[in-house]
């Protein structure tokens, strides 16, 4: 199929097969495995991993690549689910729900925030995404990586940076470089957050004013007492803190009724 990558949709078609066998390898798919792969393009990742499973979901936005998914496959091989994947119910699909892609880099951060939503129902996910915002996700208290992305998906899941993948592997080739990371949902009882929405708001806080303590940029949530409580020192910046801290200061002030 000839087609010419839709900025729009920030296309960037994978091409190199040695990473193409590198992330199915990685992924390890089996007949019985309920997959969705997100943005399957040109087909790239979905020819293999149709060809190792039962029956493969896809979701794409590309109503002309649609269209071309839908005359190669069968219908018993292949369900494509034709969309935004920002607006696609998880939900409707099996538990135990492997999810594979090469993420589109200009909604990558929404759609991974609009997964964990589903975490409790997903196996585990695959995914080629900035090498950046790769870095941030797996980042450790301390770092300049370490940020809101980090704590929220930390929250929910495992991630691992299993691979770099350079621009030429890619047609066209991105600007960036690409990393493929794996992503394990945790047991819900592994770091109980009371309020989903609280924590955010904590996180969201905190790190809106990075440079400064907490003293100051959870002003409008902790006072000084508060920090006493809970074995924390207002003096530290949101990098400092572990995801635990995090949880521990959000469940704080749902018990507090804040």
């Amino acid at each position: 199929m000839k087609h010419n990558p839709r900025k729009r949709f920030g296309q960037h078609f994978l091409t190199d097969q040695t990473v193409i066998a590198e992330i199915v390898a990685a992924i390890r798919p089996r007949p019985d495995d309920v997959m969705v792969e997100i943005g399957p393009g040109l087909g790239a990742l979905t020819t293999p991993l149709a060809a190792a499973l039962r029956h493969l979901h896809v979701i794409e936005i590309d109503r002309d690549i649609v269209a071309h998914l839908r005359r190669s496959y069968a219908p018993a091989q292949l369900s494509v689910h034709a969309g935004d994947v920002l607006e696609f119910d998880f939900a409707a699909l099996p538990r135990a729900l492997r999810v594979v892609g090469n993420l589109p880099y200009n909604i990558s951060t929404p759609l991974l925030f609009h997964l964990a939503n589903y975490a409790e129902r997903i196996l585990d996910m695959h995914f080629m995404l900035q090498k950046e915002v790769v870095e941030r996700m797996v980042a450790t208290p301390g770092g300049s990586d370490y940020g809101r992305l980090s704590v929220m998906l930390q929250t929910r899941f495992d991630m691992e940076l299993l691979f770099e993948v350079a621009p030429e592997s890619f047609s066209p080739p991105p600007q960036v470089d690409s990393a493929v990371v794996r992503l394990r949902p945790r047991p819900r009882d592994s770091l109980a957050v009371v309020s989903e929405t609280g924590l955010a708001n904590v996180v969201r806080c905190a790190f809106s004013q990075r440079r400064k303590t907490l003293r100051n940029s959870l002003s409008g949530l902790l006072e000084a007492d508060d920090y006493a409580a809970l074995g924390i020192s207002p003096g530290l910046r949101a990098e400092n803190l572990t995801v635990a801290d995090f949880a521990a200061i959000s469940n704080y002030l749902e018990n507090k009724g804040k």
